[in-house]
């Protein structure tokens, strides 16, 4: 059994209930699933008992999981976010990736902060993500959401050319070297599943420029890199796909009974070239199952797809599916 870091995320968010409510369900499969936790024991252990207080079952005790305490200096209330709040939740993320650095470890698995009070607390970084590739001196670490179809077990997998960046941004942070070592990331992750995956690559403007009418990048660009890619080194390319039908095929494959058998026109791995573009299809298909994974880094991490949901703290209706599949896929993959 792989042993998982897991860092608690913001304290004043949804982590706590998240967490320990994923490993009592992983728990139930895997009885010798022990994970080290990040975070202050007395605000686990005090969670823990507001939670049990409501009623809330299905929790697995703080006294039965290792824990590598880092103390809270600050009293913080469940959805009361904070710049205290974020700077715990920044040091939870940091000493929890320096456990897996030293290995102590073998993957990281991550609750969700809020970016806004990291910010407040002086840590200015767009996300998790950039904080990792610093600290790991990881110079393409990228952004993958992957989930399994519960109608049928196809791997639904988007990466993201660009991440947390405004969309004015965008294009001018596109370029060739960078679309092409995104493909070879997306490209390798597939191969875990598949020995000849297909990628289906978006275009970057409506309707994929519609032949420059609407945007010349994949005329002047997009187009002939992904034409001089395809084919080389076994990579199998279709694109660039006008973004309003690139998932159509996925949407599909998700649905699809198992009795069907695969969807051919399904691929393997899509890559959006931003944040939005890739992240509305998977949060519609696969919101409970998606898992935020982090490419680049010597080791494998991954988050829920959800944030810190502050309006649902404290109250002990936050739902655990995407936790949980972070945690298992973290165990696989890792």
């Amino acid at each position: 059994m792989p042993r998982i870091a897991i860092a608690l995320g913001d304290p004043a968010g949804i982590g706590a209930e998240v967490v320990l409510k994923a490993i009592q369900q992983i728990r139930e499969l895997q009885p010798n699933f022990n994970p080290l936790l990040v975070g202050c024991r007395h605000w686990l252990e005090t969670s823990f008992a507001q939670l049990q207080a409501q009623g809330i079952g299905g929790l697995c005790s703080p006294a039965e999981l290792e824990l590598l305490h880092l103390p809270l200096n600050h009293s913080i209330s469940p959805g009361q976010g904070s710049a205290a709040s974020g700077s715990a939740g920044f040091a939870w993320l940091t000493a929890a990736t320096e456990a897996v650095l030293a290995g102590d470890c073998t993957a990281l698995c991550t609750a969700p902060i809020a970016k806004h009070w990291w910010h407040a607390a002086g840590h200015h970084y767009p996300g998790q993500t950039e904080r990792l590739a610093e600290l790991c001196n990881a110079k393409a670490a990228a952004m993958l959401f992957t989930a399994r179809s519960p109608h049928n077990g196809w791997r639904f997998n988007t990466l993201l050319a660009t991440t947390h960046i405004p969309l004015s941004k965008v294009s001018e942070s596109l370029n060739p070297a960078l679309l092409e070592k995104r493909i070879e990331q997306l490209n390798n992750f597939c191969l875990r599943f598949n020995p000849a995956p297909k990628l289906a690559i978006a275009g970057l403007n409506p309707h994929s420029g519609e032949e420059g009418e609407l945007g010349t990048e994949e005329i002047e660009w997009i187009t002939p890199l992904l034409n001089k890619l395809h084919g080389q080194a076994g990579l199998n390319l279709e694109g660039p796909i006008a973004p309003d039908s690139c998932w159509l095929g996925a949407s599909e494959a998700w649905h699809q009974p198992a009795a069907a058998g695969p969807n051919q026109k399904a691929m393997d791995g899509y890559l959006a070239l931003y944040h939005d573009q890739g992240l509305i299809p998977t949060k519609l298909l696969a919101f409970d199952q998606a898992v935020n994974t982090t490419l680049g880094l010597p080791f494998l991490r991954t988050s829920p797809d959800h944030g810190t949901a502050f309006n649902l703290a404290g109250k002990g209706i936050a739902r655990a599916e995407s936790m949980v599949a972070a945690i298992n896929t973290a165990i696989e993959l890792g």
